[in-house]
Parts: structure tokens; sequence; C-alpha cells
């Protein structure tokens, strides 16, 4: 199997105090369940539609993995805490020539 990318998008953040407290518990979480964070925050620049919204990536070994680090409890914990405080886009790529 592919290694895959998750790409988490903030669309809109409407209470930073409950951001701040999921990602508290989801950065351990995801990493408990096989996550790698590659890379998370603003976009240092932009092209095109030069949104500048919060962003992450995560590397995990397939999509299996990734998909149950999103539904373990300990994620799932994290993510009642964020509640409807976040819209999210939440996106999972295949990595390129790896097999």
């Amino acid at each position: 199997m592919s290694k895959i990318y998750q790409v988490v998008t903030y669309l809109e953040i409407n209470d930073d105090a409950a951001l701040a407290r999921y990602a508290e518990l989801a950065g351990p979480a995801i990493s408990a369940a096989g996550g790698r964070f590659i890379s998370r925050g603003l976009p240092v620049g932009t092209q095109e539609l030069g949104q500048i919204t919060r962003t992450v990536i995560i590397e995990w070994d397939d999509l299996d993995t990734a998909k149950q680090g999103f539904s373990s409890p300990a994620y799932k914990k994290a993510l009642s805490l964020l509640g409807n405080s976040a819209k999210r886009d939440i996106r999972y790529l295949e990595a390129i020539g790896h097999a």
C-alpha cells in the first residue's frame, strides 16, 4: 500500500481557545496512532486564490491507518473539544512513487 497524506484545511475558525484545547490532545493522539506531522500552521506564501488558512499535513503508512487514527478514542476525545468551533476540509492523497 502507498503512504497517505492527510491534508486538513481550516475553512473557518470560530473559537481559538477551543482550537487550542483540541490541538493539545489531537497532536499526541495522531502521533500515537501512527501519524507523522509534516507541516501545520498558516502558509508562508500563497498564489492564485491566496487564502491564508490554517493547514495541517499528516503522513500515514496507509489509508486504513489514517482512518483508524481518525476514529481512535483518543482522537475522538480531542474532536469533542473542538465541537463546532471550526469548519474543516479533510482530504487523503496517495503518495507518488511509494509502494
